[in-house]
């Protein structure tokens, strides 16, 4: 099985070589690292260009926002599996594409997720926030579940069934995506109990508070476009997230 991870990147040239270098460090060696850049000016090409290896593939031109540069990925990807490292991410261990793999070996599965840990960005040993996902059911889309972002492979298939990313969203259409695959098409998931990726805090979601009221709003037409609820269903996906921050608890949202 042929994994496809997509990176969408833009001026982040302090971080992209640890993602490259986090998925070269994997022992599943049927990978492609499909590089989406947006333009760069800052040295990120050069880092890019320098820590290339033949599964590497670099494309850099303008696009309009971090999902049509996704689009864009998932359309030169070649893989059975489709997946995404964004630029400030990395994963958590050299084993984690083994054992997805591991769990697309159910011909029923068509997607896989993990869970996800937010660590500081000035150390990155240090968890600020942990996301355990838990099981899936979809009866807890209403209740604002979802799964986290960065951990989701999906069969080309559901991307080539459903749909990819709606760019009509700045900032919810990986939530959207989501509720349509999951709410609306019901695709199969299996879920691995452990973190899969660590991402860095500071997100584009969360920049200021104009960013999260925009998100929120976005959110909220996701939930009505896909009939899933509306405000409860919204207010209930923001509070399942304060247990997050607790130390030495692993909270479901």
């Amino acid at each position: 099985m042929k994994i496809s991870i997509i990176t969408a990147v833009f001026n982040r040239y302090e971080t992209i070589g640890q993602a490259m270098q986090s998925i070269q460090g994997q022992g599943y060696r049927s990978v492609e690292h499909i590089v989406q850049d947006g333009g760069s000016t800052d040295g990120t090409l050069d880092v890019v260009s320098a820590l290339s290896n033949p599964q590497t593939h670099i494309v850099s031109a303008s696009d309009k926002g971090i999902y049509d540069a996704i689009n864009k990925g998932i359309a030169r990807a070649s893989g059975d599996v489709i997946g995404l490292m964004h630029s400030d991410d990395y994963f958590a261990g050299r084993d984690v594409l083994e054992k997805v793999a591991q769990a697309f070996s159910d011909p029923q599965t068509q997607g896989v997720y993990g869970d996800l840990d937010y660590v500081s960005a000035a150390d990155t040993s240090r968890v600020v926030r942990h996301w355990k996902s838990g099981d899936f059911n979809p009866a807890k889309l209403k209740r604002g579940w979802m799964p986290p972002h960065p951990t989701l492979y999906l069969r080309r298939s559901v991307f080539e069934n459903f749909g990819n990313y709606d760019t009509s969203y700045t900032i919810s259409a990986d939530y959207d995506a989501i509720l349509r695959w999951l709410w609306t098409e019901q695709i199969r998931l299996a879920y691995i109990p452990e973190v899969l990726v660590k991402m860095r805090v500071g997100g584009e979601s969360n920049q200021s508070l104009e960013r999260i009221l925009k998100k929120s709003r976005e959110d909220y037409r996701a939930l009505r476009s896909n009939r899933v609820g509306g405000l409860g269903t919204l207010l209930f996906k923001n509070a399942g997230k304060i247990g997050q921050f607790m130390p030495n608890r692993k909270k479901e949202i």
